[in-house]
């Protein structure tokens, strides 16, 4: 709707966004959001605390923390305030630059015939419990004064929400602390609270996807390992009493990455005096890191994925009732192509484990046949595809995501 405004109602908008701005005064309906929850998956929905927040603001307030949050952003990339190690939501990275640096650092290891163990942390609601307090600090100390600060002030301030489940609302509350989970300058102010993790100066390979963080330390000697993860954990349990959060001992986990075949102790690494669980295998940013790093339990949840989006093309390939082709080619783009696409940079080298699964199962059923193969052909395979229906919705063929 904002975008079909006349010159005119531009104009009126564009005064009230400065005054709003130069005059620090801010609207308390923009001050109140409507929270949506939504289920986690694979998680049990009787409980409320398997429900991630959604808030929903004000449009417009949307539209101005837009424009405060690429002025903030700038300062901070222009001024080198963010950390190196953060990929989320910055310019020119991705979750594929962390994923990539985790591979090389464990094949690395696998080279040098060392042990890496990489310690996985969760953050217990990482966005309720942001210090607000901090926030201001953190501007404060990286030199910010005058409008930009006190607009983000007053943007956490007096904040209310509501509860809506289906078509009823609750009673509004009051959020005493954290900031709104799904509004523009949430990330920013969160990925600058959680810049100055002091454990930088330490010989580890710390990386950070906004609030998914993982330190790793490869070596020979398994006691210097745990001796130099542990120096981190004390300090990054310290930096969370100092700034209000609170890391989860039970989702917090711990891999041994090595190929040695000899036996030798797992590694025994404390987070608030318990030990934290040592596991053969760990999904970090939606794939999955085994041990010896051959990515066949990512490879099996993939297949599985696929087999379910394979049953919807099935289902809508149906002779009665089919949809055309390129409707078909669309959903199999945006269902299981974007599935394969992701990661595959990584998984990529597990090519014993993609062949032996594209031989035992169906990987490539019927409904591709339907999907890819010319109306008067009655057999085709996957691996002949249509190469001019390819071209024009900029698809590749699906026989090369295994093949490597």
């Amino acid at each position: 709707m904002i975008k079909h405004l006349s010159n005119s109602s531009l104009q009126n908008l564009l005064h009230l966004y400065n005054r709003i701005w130069h005059e620090h005064c801010f609207p308390s309906s923009w001050q109140q959001a409507i929270i949506i929850p939504i289920p986690k998956p694979r998680k049990d929905p009787s409980n409320p605390l398997n429900y991630r927040p959604i808030a929903l603001t004000n449009c417009l307030c949307k539209l101005m923390e837009k424009m405060v949050n690429r002025r903030l952003v700038y300062y901070l990339e222009h001024n080198k305030i963010l950390s190196p190690f953060q990929s989320g939501f910055r310019p020119g990275r991705c979750t594929i630059d962390n994923l990539l640096a985790l591979e090389t650092d464990i094949r690395t290891t696998f080279l040098k015939r060392q042990h890496l163990v990489a310690i996985l942390f969760d953050i217990e609601k990482a966005y309720d419990r942001t210090w607000r307090y901090g926030i201001l600090q953190d501007l404060f100390n990286c030199y910010l004064r005058g409008n930009l600060p006190i607009f983000i002030q007053n943007f956490l301030r007096l904040r209310q929400f509501r509860v809506k489940v289906g078509y009823q609302l609750s009673d509004p509350f009051i959020q005493e602390e954290g900031v709104p989970q799904g509004s523009v300058l949430s990330v920013t102010l969160f990925a600058l609270k959680i810049a100055f993790l002091n454990i930088y100066n330490l010989p580890l390979n710390p990386f950070l996807y906004v609030d998914d963080l993982y330190i790793s330390c490869s070596g020979d000697n398994m006691a210097f390992i745990e001796r130099q993860l542990q120096i981190a954990m004390n300090k990054l349990t310290q930096w969370s009493i100092l700034n209000g959060f609170t890391f989860s001992t039970s989702k917090t986990s711990c891999v041994h990455f090595c190929r040695k075949r000899r036996l030798h102790p797992e590694p025994e690494i404390k987070l608030y005096g318990q030990v934290i669980n040592v596991v053969s295998e760990v999904k970090f940013l939606g794939i999955i890191f085994d041990t010896k790093l051959t990515f066949l339990p990512h490879v099996l949840q993939l297949r599985k994925k696929l087999d379910r989006a394979f049953n919807i093309l099935k289902v809508l390939s149906n002779t009665s009732w089919r949809a055309s082709r390129l409707s078909l080619l669309w959903v199999y783009r945006a269902a299981i192509l974007s599935k394969i696409d992701y990661g595959c940079t990584i998984y990529g080298s597990a090519r014993q484990c993609l062949t032996e699964i594209k031989r035992n199962s169906s990987f490539c059923p019927p409904t591709l046949v339907v999907l890819f193969a010319p109306l008067q052909s009655k057999v085709y395979t996957s691996s002949a595809m249509n190469h001019h229906l390819n071209t024009d919705v900029k698809c590749s063929p699906f026989i090369t995501f295994l093949k490597f």
